[in-house]
C-alpha cells in the first residue's frame, strides 16, 4: 500500500462529506473518482496530501511515498521564468547537481587537486546515472506532447492564459514522477491531441494515478478501478466506468430485490403477530417473533439522490434554411494565421462539432461566427436568425459582484423575478440559494448559471465553447439528452469526444487554413481519419524506395488513364499529382536529413566534455532549438502537401 484512508470521517461545519470510510491506493493503480458536483470529490484528494485533516480516522503513508496533486488552486502561481524553466525545476536536485559540478569545474582550472578531481568525476557520474543529460530533452518532449510549439518554450509563464498555465504545471508533476498522481479534471485545460498523447503517456507511467474527471472516453481508457463517493459513502468497483455503470445498475436492482422481499417478509411476521398476540396458546410466538423483527437489519430502500438538472433549450422563431455562411474569411494575429480566404455555410438542424489541437482557431472561429471576433470577409446571417453564444471564457464574464436572480435579470430577457427564480431552479439553485453572490460559487454552480442565461433568450442558434467543463458526468447527460431534443442549430467546441459523438451531426476541421467539413459524426469522422493515416502510411513506404515517387495510381493505370483520356482536365490534375509528389518526396528526403542531423546534435548535447564547456553547451542548445523549428515548419508542409495529394486522388 502506498498510501490509504483508514476509518475515514471528515465534516464541513454540520455538512458531512465523507463517514467511516475506509480506501488504500496500490501501487501501480489507474483509479477513476467520481462523484455529482459538490459531493466532495477535491476534498478527499486533498485528504491525502495533509491540506485537511479528518474529523477522526487516519490517513496513512509509507515515509518514502511522494504524492502530486493538479489542481485548480495552483493557478495562483505566477511567476516571469521562462515555461522551460518552470517545467525545468521538477528537476531542482539535478540542477543543484549540475551546479556544483560547474563550481568544482571552475576551482579545477584554476588547481589540481586529485580529491577534488576525484569527487567531480563522481558528480558526472550521478549526473548521468541521474539522466541530467536529457532533462532539457524530456522537458521539451512533454511540453511538446501537451500542445507548446517550440517557440514558446522560452515566453514567460505569465503571458500565458490559466488553461496553458495548467499545462505547464502538469508538465513538472509528470517529469517529477511522484509515486501517486492525483490529476483533479486534468482534460478540462487539454485539447483532443494533447489528451491522446496523455493517455498513451499515463498508460505506460510507473506509479499509481488518482483521476477525478467528467470525461467517460478518458476514464474508460486509463482507469482499471472505480472509486465512488455517493451519500458519504466510498463505493468501490473493480473496473473502468463502463463497467462501474453496468455493475451499479445490477447493484441497485438487487437491493431493490432484497428490500422488496424483506418487506414481503415482515408484513406477513406483523400479520401473525397482530392475528395472535392475544391468544393465550400463540402469544409467546408472537412475542418471539416480534423481538426478532425488533432486531432485524433492514435493507434499505433505494432511493439515488442525483442533482437533476432540467434543461430545455427552448426555440422562440423558425430561421430560415440557412443560418449563417463566412465568405473569404481571413484571420490572424501577428505572425499566427488562423483562417485564410476560408468559406463555410452552417444549415437549419446541423449540429456540428469544431475539433482540433489548441492553437488551430477554433473558439477564435466560434467568436467570428459570434460577431465578437474582428476579422477580414463577411458573416451572413440568415433570415429570422436568433443567436446565444456560450464563451470559455464564460465563466470569468459572469459579474461576481451580484447574486444569481440579479445576473439573470441583467441578461435583458424581459422575464418577471417569479419566472427567473422557476428557471434557476431548474439548475438547482431553490430557495435562498438565487441570493448567494457568484463570488462564492463554484466551478460547477458557474456553468449552471451561464447555462441558465444561454437557454433564457429561446435563441434557434447555439454556440457553445466547451460547454461540459466544470459539470459531472450526470449533468453532462442531462446536456446531451437537451441538445438531442433542442430543435434549433448549432455549433459546439468541446475536448469531451463522448459529448461531441452523441451531440454531432457534422464535423469541422481548420486545415492548412481552411475550413474543412465532414458529413458525419464523431465515429465516422474518427474512422475517416484512421483510413487517411493508412494512406499517408503507404505513400512513404513508396516514397522510401530508390526509385522515383510513385504516382498514387500504379504507372499501367496512369498509361491507360492517359491513352483514354482526352479530357483537358484530367490531363491538368494528373500533372498537378506528379508535381505534387515530387515536392512530397523532396519533403521528405529533407525532414530525413534534419531527423538525422538533430540525433547528431542530441549525441553531442549529452556528452560530458561539450557539458563542461557552457559557451559551446549554449551554442549547441542554441542550434537545437533552431533545428526543432525548421523540422517543425518542414512538417507542416509535409501535412499541406498530403492533405492536398489525398484531395486530387478522392476527385
Amino acid at each position: 500500500m502506498l498510501a490509504g484512508l483508514n476509518n475515514i470521517t471528515f465534516e464541513f461545519g454540520a455538512r458531512i462529506i465523507v463517514e467511516d470510510a475506509t480506501w488504500h491506493i496500490q501501487p501501480g493503480e489507474r483509479i477513476g473518482l467520481i462523484g455529482y458536483n459538490g459531493t466532495g470529490k477535491s476534498t478527499l484528494l486533498k485528504l491525502f496530501v495533509g491540506e485537511y485533516t479528518p474529523s477522526s480516522g487516519t490517513v496513512e503513508k509509507s515515509r518514502d511515498t511522494t504524492i502530486g496533486y493538479l489542481h485548480q488552486d495552483l493557478l495562483s502561481f505566477d511567476t516571469n521564468d521562462s515555461i522551460l524553466n518552470v517545467a525545468m525545476s521538477a528537476f531542482d536536485k539535478i540542477k543543484d547537481l549540475e551546479k556544483e559540478i560547474e563550481s568544482l569545474g571552475k576551482i579545477l582550472e584554476q588547481e589540481s587537486d586529485d580529491q577534488l578531481l576525484e569527487k567531480y568525476t563522481d558528480l558526472l557520474h550521478e549526473l548521468e546515472v541521474r539522466g541530467g543529460y536529457e532533462i532539457h530533452h524530456k522537458t521539451e518532449e512533454v511540453l511538446q506532447g501537451l500542445g507548446f510549439n517550440n517557440s514558446d518554450l522560452q515566453r514567460p509563464y505569465k503571458e500565458f492564459s490559466g488553461g496553458w498555465r495548467m499545462r505547464v504545471l502538469l508538465a513538472k508533476m509528470i517529469l517529477q514522477q511522484p509515486d501517486i498522481l492525483l490529476l483533479d479534471e486534468p482534460t478540462n485545460h487539454l485539447d483532443l491531441p494533447s489528451i491522446e498523447w496523455l493517455e498513451k503517456y499515463l498508460a505506460h507511467y510507473q506509479g499509481s494515478v488518482v483521476i477525478v474527471s467528467h470525461d467517460k472516453y478518458f476514464l474508460n481508457r486509463m482507469v482499471t478501478k472505480i472509486v465512488e463517493l455517493y451519500q458519504q459513502q466510498l463505493h468501490i468497483y473493480s473496473g473502468n466506468y463502463d463497467f462501474y455503470e453496468k455493475e451499479k445498475a445490477i447493484r441497485i436492482d438487487m437491493q431493490q430485490k432484497a428490500f422488496e422481499n424483506q418487506q414481503d417478509f415482515i408484513r406477513q411476521q406483523e400479520r401473525f403477530v397482530e392475528r395472535f398476540k392475544a391468544k393465550a396458546s400463540k402469544a409467546a410466538q408472537a412475542q418471539s417473533i416480534q423481538k426478532r423483527l425488533d432486531k432485524l437489519e433492514r435493507v434499505e430502500n433505494v432511493t439515488l439522490e442525483r442533482p437533476n438538472l432540467r434543461i430545455n433549450f427552448q426555440v422562440e422563431k423558425q430561421p430560415g434554411k440557412i443560418i449563417a455562411t463566412l465568405k473569404h474569411a481571413t484571420k490572424k494575429f501577428d505572425e499566427n494565421k488562423i483562417v485564410e480566404d476560408a468559406h463555410a455555410e452552417i444549415n437549419r438542424g446541423d449540429k456540428i462539432a469544431l475539433i482540433g489541437a489548441n492553437g488551430k482557431g477554433k473558439s477564435t472561429l466560434l467568436r467570428i461566427l459570434a460577431g465578437v471576433e474582428p476579422f477580414e470577409g463577411e458573416r451572413v446571417w440568415g433570415h429570422n436568425v436568433q443567436e446565444s453564444f456560450y464563451a470559455q471564457h464564460q465563466l470569468e464574464a459572469l459579474n461576481i459582484h451580484v447574486d444569481i436572480l440579479e445576473e439573470m435579470k441583467n441578461a435583458g430577457s424581459g422575464k418577471t423575478e417569479l419566472e427567473l427564480r422557476a428557471l434557476i431552479g431548474c439548475f438547482l439553485f431553490s430557495g435562498d440559494d438565487v441570493e448567494k453572490k457568484i463570488k462564492i460559487l463554484s466551478g460547477g454552480e458557474k456553468a449552471r448559471v451561464a447555462l441558465a442565461k444561454v437557454i433564457i433568450g429561446k435563441a434557434n442558434f447555439l454556440m457553445l465553447d466547451e460547454p461540459t467543463n466544470h459539470l459531472d458526468i450526470h449533468s453532462v447527460e442531462l446536456l446531451i439528452e437537451a441538445l438531442k431534443k433542442y430543435e434549433g442549430t448549432l455549433i459546439l467546441v468541446s475536448h469531451d469526444r463522448y459529448f461531441i459523438s452523441k451531440t454531432a451531426n457534422k464535423i469541422w476541421e481548420i486545415d492548412v487554413y481552411k475550413i474543412r467539413e465532414f458529413k458525419g459524426d464523431y465515429e465516422e469522422w474518427a474512422e475517416w481519419k484512421i483510413r487517411n493515416e493508412k494512406k499517408k502510411t503507404a505513400l512513404l513506404k513508396n516514397n522510401q524506395k530508390e526509385t522515383p515517387p510513385i504516382p498514387v495510381k500504379s504507372a499501367k493505370e496512369v498509361q491507360q488513364t492517359t491513352a483514354t483520356s482526352s479530357s483537358h482536365h484530367e490531363r491538368e490534375q494528373k500533372k498537378e499529382l506528379q508535381k505534387l509528389q515530387k515536392q512530397f518526396a523532396k519533403i521528405e528526403e529533407e525532414i530525413n536529413a534534419l531527423n538525422n542531423e538533430k540525433l547528431i546534435l542530441e549525441k553531442k548535447l549529452s556528452l560530458p566534455d561539450n557539458f563542461k564547456d557552457p559557451e559551446k553547451f549554449h551554442e549547441l542548445e542554441k542550434n537545437y532549438a533552431s533545428l526543432l523549428e525548421k523540422i517543425n515548419e518542414m512538417n507542416d508542409k509535409y501535412e499541406s502537401l498530403f492533405n492536398a495529394i489525398i484531395q486530387l486522388q478522392d476527385e
